[in-house]
């Protein structure tokens, strides 16, 4: 009777890890389907649960998209650093980028957090800050190589690939799977410099402004 009562807290511990697993797991499967804006009681009911586990692990949904997140987007990561070590600038840009929209194309919850903005989401402000980062650095390369015009920034960059990133989903629905390349190719074409070059109008937007933007989507 006291080995019972001594194995009750462990079997607890146990079923709260196995129901924390199934919680995530449910949740990767609803995000990728519906997006990040599915009701989380649709992800209770597919991991088995009542919404008061759900809640009782995640009490945000912000912590669940992080915990969902967290190991995927290091692929992404791990494809910025591949592209930053290509000598030509152009090229690493491209198939970066080609790495990025397989992705968004692929799975609509990463979609969803790669071209908006969530609050409170760990994994997410790491890979815009290493995105940010790797773009930064392959436009100004590119810039130095005289592949991309001398007048765009980062900023400019991200908006356009955000814009892009939103519609993937309707595309490949609409058009097939690698829809998105053709759309991509011509804003990757609209960086390269023209001659004789002529400004772009109005300013860029500032990191601000653009995280306001993406918040708005």
């Amino acid at each position: 009777m006291t080995g019972g009562a001594s194995d009750a807290p462990a079997q607890r511990r146990r079923d709260a890890r196995r129901n924390r697993e199934l919680i995530v797991e449910a949740a990767r499967e609803v995000f990728r389907e519906q997006g990040l804006t599915a009701p989380l009681d649709v992800v209770a009911r597919r991991a088995g649960v009542g919404n008061a586990t759900l809640y009782r692990h995640f009490a945000r949904r912000a912590d669940l998209v992080d915990a969902v997140f967290r190991d995927r987007l290091s692929g992404t990561m791990a494809a910025g650093e591949e592209a930053r070590t290509a000598v030509d600038a152009s090229a690493g840009l491209t198939g970066y980028l080609e790495v990025v929209f397989t992705v968004l194309a692929s799975d609509r919850g990463t979609n969803d957090l790669m071209t908006t903005s969530l609050e409170g989401v760990t994994a997410l402000e790491a890979v815009h800050a290493h995105n940010h980062r790797t773009l930064d650095e392959l436009l100004r390369r590119g810039q130095e190589q005289g592949a991309v015009r001398s007048d765009v920034v980062v900023e400019d960059v991200l908006f356009a690939l955000a814009a892009l990133g939103r519609a993937v989903p309707a595309l490949t629905a609409a058009a097939g799977d690698d829809a998105w390349r053709r759309p991509l190719a011509l804003l990757l074409a609209g960086l390269r410099p023209t001659s004789p070059e002529s400004a772009l109008p109005a300013t860029a937007l500032t990191r601000d402004q653009l995280h306001a933007t993406l918040s708005g989507l």
